[in-house]
């Protein structure tokens, strides 16, 4: 007889199997997942639509350069945005500054700007402005460099990451002026003569802009006008008096600060290593308009018997311009942070959208730029 105790069919435990362990996991990987989507939803209520927005941003971006590693080599646009075009007389043209200094308007801006007709006779290989320039009436008209330049568009990203193209500003320019030329010649056909007539308003317009610009560099007004500028912006961004604490920084923000470091963060205790600091410095204040971060340290020094400010350096900000955007920013930040798995390849991803310039051994930030 067998020694060992016999259990009924009642209580005896049977193995699970393969069809109902795969549905226990799949309930179990279901509450998880249900969890995570009510804390998402959670946080999602607690953010504001502008920081929700930027960090939403700020994934894609992160998303983009994995999924298209070619992109990091892709100039970027350090100014500029479709919501702010340039405004010559009635015709608005999207306009960006790139990192490498260029000037630049975007293609579809462009042709809009000139009244070029959407659709139509079109030759595989060959562009809006291509065919346009291709054509016999004007192609005489067009210099050799002026054509090299139609046939190849600056592929560039703009500040929110999207992929764009656009021409170096003087193009426009000397298009206009080809195309003037051939009206003068009289050799435009009926359907081109309203292109020609837009390319008159924008050349009267660029030249009132021009005589300006000329004459500020002239008279050294730009300088004066440049320090003008920056003090309206100082203005903008800085109060004159300090204002109460208000919780700029979201906990999310240090959270994954220390996870990408590897520290653990004791959410109840306020002291954070002075580290933290300097990284808050460079990862936020240092990329706020420039000036502004010196301004704030002049207004807030260091008290020179606690070694410590007396506020953070975000109650000298203005509740309409400089704590906005200094929200935005912190929100663009944590999802960069979100998006890697360690401080390596957030550095990396916070370069590619930042650009920080070296800190010349300033002991007050981090060097983000290396």
């Amino acid at each position: 007889m067998n020694s060992c105790p016999q259990q009924s069919s009642a209580t005896q435990k049977r193995p699970l199997s393969g069809i109902k362990l795969y549905a226990w996991l799949a309930s179990i990987e279901a509450m998880m997942n249900d969890s995570q989507k009510k804390g998402g939803l959670t946080r999602a209520k607690i953010l504001s639509p502008s920081a929700r927005k930027a960090i939403a941003r700020a994934g894609a971006q992160a998303r983009w350069a994995k999924a298209d590693p070619e992109r990091q080599n892709l100039p970027k646009a350090v100014c500029g945005s479709n919501e702010k075009p340039l405004q010559i007389g009635e015709v608005a043209i999207p306009a960006y500054v790139l990192d490498d200094e260029r000037r630049v308007l975007t293609v579809s801006g462009m042709s809009d700007g000139l009244s070029m007709a959407r659709g139509g006779s079109e030759i595989p290989g060959l562009n809006r402005f291509e065919l346009f320039i291709s054509r016999d009436r004007i192609h005489p008209y067009v210099s050799d460099d002026l054509q090299k330049q139609i046939s190849n568009p600056i592929v560039f990203l703009t500040p929110t990451g999207s992929k764009a193209y656009g021409y170096n500003a003087q193009v426009l320019v000397e298009l206009c002026e080809a195309i003037l030329s051939a009206r003068e010649a009289g050799v435009l056909q009926k359907q081109q003569l309203g292109i020609a007539q837009r390319s008159e308003i924008l050349m009267r317009g660029l030249a009132r802009v021009g005589i300006i610009a000329l004459v500020d560099e002239a008279t050294g007004y730009q300088e004066i006008r440049d320090r003008t500028a920056l003090r309206s912006i100082l203005e903008a961004y800085i109060s004159k008096e300090w204002l109460p604490w208000t919780q700029r920084f979201p906990l999310e923000f240090y959270q994954e600060m220390y996870r990408l470091l590897g520290w653990t963060l004791d959410p109840s205790s306020k002291s954070k290593p002075s580290y933290v600091g300097k990284l808050t410095n460079a990862l936020v204040y240092d990329r706020l308009p420039k000036g502004i971060a010196e301004e704030i340290r002049s207004y807030n020094p260091v008290d020179p018997n606690t070694k410590r400010r007396k506020f953070k350096h975000h109650q000298f900000l203005t509740e309409d311009i400089g704590n906005p955007h200094l929200e935005k920013h912190v929100s663009k930040v944590i999802g960069l942070m979100q998006a890697s798995e360690n401080w390596r390849e957030f550095k990396h991803l916070f370069r590619r959208v930042f650009k920080p310039s070296q800190t010349y051994g300033d002991k007050r930030t981090v060097d983000m730029s290396k």
